[in-house]
């Protein structure tokens, strides 16, 4: 902390320059929420059990997040704290796309029949690929956050607007990554990406992810060369034995130990309501696309009518993104209007449990729509289709008020953990993980159990919503006055 506070902040442009790096994850996050549940169910995994695959994301969330961030304070590479984990991290990104996007080609290689429904080969590439794809995410996330607060040293102006470029860039790669994924020709740039053993779809999520590759490496190649990252060395030898005293052996699990035990009542509140609250929204990261497919359109995998589904649910996913960078800009006012940012987070809850219940009746007209005319298939009516599309933009309004007003609360509420900032930013995150990991083991099966489909899944999460709204006002206290300056200062959150 004494290191923080001699350094001078950094000028903008290279806050400016890490911050973009947000946009090349969230340019493969994005596809990874609007593509590759529908994909993988195209290499012949059941839908009741494609959720099960998501559980990496929560998985790695839980460990590699907290440990990377404690490894990059502490870290004393002459390369410096942050920049050995943001490379390792691009590179890992680099060959888990390329393992996703030729997990048929491969699998073809190593003897599938592409004949055959499952493609037992194909389903374990895209598998390994998909969790060195989340670890590789969680080695990138905590270790840019953590970089823009190193660079701004303590300067809360800088901070607040060094946060406000990461929310900017989030927001791009978000709309980047939805946009090409609702592009169907995208693999016409590519010609050598449709193959024997992969079609039309399996070809556009191989070139949407060559250009996610190229965005990523450019942006961390300029950040890596451009940004200096000083070598961590402690202040004295007495701030040495402070640390191992009050970590017991200076070690992440007795820092980690030592936050959890600090928490006050608040805090646990604060992750309680958290917790519930996703529980609403993995439902729909899981199953936004699929929804539009299946219950939208009224295809099946590998139908045209179900491509169509996933190619409008990725453009819904894009006006979300819009919507959710300007909505982010007017959360602290908004705060304020209603009286508190709880008050606030309460009344997104019940918009989002709204939306959620609303999937019911739209799935319900479509689907009555096509039993009257079948040539609605693949291509609903113009009512069900705004429908639908005003669902995606409406809950990028809750979505926006998701990703900063918890991590705002948390700073307040536990300022005196004691943790360090990398790792301050993965405790939080045990509160979003773990509902997630609840979610991708059940939902599949709970669909199955009501039938199929994706609906039982979406209202379980209104019902989740529900009861965060309601607690949020019961059992979260109010900030004080003074500390609600923070909470513009918050960068947004991400699914991991």
């Amino acid at each position: 902390m004494e290191e923080q506070q001699k350094r001078k902040p950094s000028p903008l442009r290279k806050m400016v320059a890490v911050s973009s790096i947000a946009a090349g994850i969230q340019f493969g996050w994005a596809l990874q929420l609007s593509l590759l549940t529908p994909y993988v169910q195209t290499l012949g995994v059941p839908h009741a059990w494609a959720s099960f695959i998501w559980l990496c994301g929560p998985i790695s969330g839980l460990v590699v997040q907290p440990i990377v961030g404690y490894c990059s304070d502490h870290c004393k590479s002459p390369f410096g704290r942050r920049r050995p984990f943001i490379l390792a991290g691009a590179l890992f990104v680099a060959i888990a796309i390329i393992l996703i996007g030729f997990a048929a080609d491969i699998g073809h290689l190593a003897g599938d029949d592409i004949t055959q429904k499952t493609r037992p080969r194909a389903v374990a590439i895209f598998v390994i690929g998909f969790w060195i794809l989340d670890v590789a995410n969680n080695m990138l996330q905590g270790p840019c956050r953590a970089f823009l607060g190193d660079l701004a040293a303590g300067d809360q102006k800088k901070t607040r607007t060094a946060n406000s470029f990461y929310s900017f860039f989030m927001a791009v790669g978000n709309v980047l990554g939805y946009a090409a994924g609702s592009y169907d020709d995208l693999h016409k740039i590519f010609p050598f990406t449709e193959t024997e053993a992969c079609n039309v779809f399996c070809a556009n999520l191989k070139s949407c992810f060559f250009f996610s590759i190229v965005l990523l490496l450019v942006l961390c190649i300029i950040v890596l060369s451009c940004v200096n990252d000083p070598q961590f060395i402690p202040a004295s030898e007495e701030m040495k034995d402070d640390e191992a005293e009050n970590t017991h052996l200076s070690c992440f699990c007795g820092e980690l130990c030592v936050a959890f035990k600090g928490l006050k009542k608040p805090m646990w509140m604060l992750m309680l309501v958290t917790a519930i609250t996703w529980i609403a929204w993995f439902p729909y990261v899981l199953f936004d696309t699929d929804w539009m497919g299946r219950e939208v359109y009224g295809g099946d995998v590998g139908q045209k009518a179900y491509d169509n589904g996933v190619h409008a649910g990725s453009l819904g996913l894009m006006l979300n993104s819009v919507v959710l960078a300007v909505a982010s800009l007017g959360v602290e006012p908004l705060g304020r209007l209603v009286g508190g940012v709880k008050w606030l987070w309460a009344i997104v809850n019940v918009i989002l449990a709204v939306c959620m219940a609303m999937t019911v009746p739209i799935a319900k007209i479509a689907e009555r729509q096509r039993a009257l005319n079948p040539a609605l298939i693949g291509n609903p009516s113009m009512d069900v289709k705004a429908g639908s599309l005003a669902f995606f933009c409406v809950l990028g309004i809750p979505l926006a008020v998701t990703y900063s007003v918890p991590f705002a609360l948390a700073s307040i509420y536990s300022s005196n953990t004691g943790a360090g900032q990398g790792l301050s930013l993965g405790l939080l995150n045990v509160a979003i993980v773990v509902p997630q990991m609840i979610v991708s083991a059940i939902s599949g099966p709970w669909d199955a159990w009501f039938g199929g489909g994706n609906l039982p899944a979406f209202v379980l999460g209104a019902v989740a919503a529900a009861i965060a709204a309601i607690l949020a006002v019961v059992v979260l206290p109010n900030p004080k006055k003074k500390d609600a300056t923070k909470i513009p200062s918050l960068s947004m959150g991400s699914f991991h």
